[in-house]
């Protein structure tokens, strides 16, 4: 035998004992950035969540949608505007977010995991009565909400019959008010209602870094309670600290294990969950 089959043969035979690990469990995957825009990762995100799922993990997908979001409102003449990296969100814009987020993306990801011999349901956080929120009121950005309330009786009840879930995260206000959430935000907070075993949250590099210009200096693994010495060093810094902040929350109400890991890169789901070597940096 070839040493490229016997080290396949290796990884196969790796992989059984964090299938057994994860048979029955349940796995909270945040996706956006560039898996979501690349075709090729796109299919290859879907790839692992139907072998996940068909291995028995309990899957539960929870999308952003900011590229289709600013291309709609691009098609309709109207500007993106950013305040403290949330989207300003005026009341035609929450109607578009409501729009592509719960419509066109929310179904597009349900088709391609049924492609991908996947059984999907599409949902939004005001499915059942799933994600409450009032408005956002540290900066003025308009139609943004923060999450108050979180009921995932819905998102069990689709588990429960076979489907992989995907989450849509617009959130109910008082009256018939429609909030935009942040999607790591609600991602980490469906995770811990969930008592998730796993949180994955995909982003567009490789986790946390030593040097932010090289990749080679990733710290596989960080305790939480060392979260605020790396903060105040400015290890963490920039846009990973709302990212690891929603890491630290999941890990604090419950969630075992919270990752961030490479959406750039092919099979990282599977390679972070069914490998000895995982992937990306680890909150514990």
């Amino acid at each position: 035998m070839d040493a490229a089959h016997s080290s396949r043969g290796e990884v196969l035979v790796q992989a059984l004992p964090y299938i057994q690990k994860y048979a029955g469990r349940t796995v909270v995957i945040k996706y956006g950035g560039n898996a979501m825009i690349n075709e090729e990762l796109k299919d290859a995100v879907m790839t692992d969540l139907v072998l996940l799922s068909q291995v028995g993990v309990q899957v539960v997908l929870v999308h952003g949608g900011g590229p289709e979001i600013s291309d709609m409102l691009k098609r309709i003449g109207k500007e993106s505007r950013f305040v403290g990296g949330l989207r300003y969100t005026d009341e035609e814009t929450v109607d578009i977010v409501q729009m592509v987020l719960a419509g066109k993306v929310n179904k597009d990801l349900v088709q391609l995991l049924e492609n991908h011999g996947g059984r999907a349901l599409g949902l939004s956080g005001l499915d059942g009565g799933m994600l409450k929120a009032e408005r956002y009121t540290a900066a003025d950005v308009g139609y943004v909400g923060e999450l108050t309330q979180a009921d995932v009786t819905v998102i069990r009840d689709a588990i429960g019959a076979g489907y992989i879930p995907v989450v849509a995260t617009i959130a109910a206000g008082e009256g018939s008010t429609v909030y935009n959430i942040n999607a790591d935000t609600a991602a980490a907070r469906i995770a811990a209602e969930l008592g998730a075993d796993k949180f994955l949250l995909m982003t567009d590099i490789p986790g946390l870094l030593r040097d932010k210009d090289d990749e080679s200096t990733l710290i596989p693994q960080v305790q939480v309670s060392e979260v605020p010495r790396l903060k105040s060093s400015g290890i963490i810094s920039g846009g990973m600290i709302p990212k690891i902040d929603c890491c630290v929350e999941a890990v604090r109400r419950g969630v075992s294990q919270t990752n961030i890991i490479d959406g750039r890169t092919p099979h990282a789901i599977l390679m972070e969950m069914l490998t000895n070597e995982g992937y990306g940096t680890m909150f514990i």
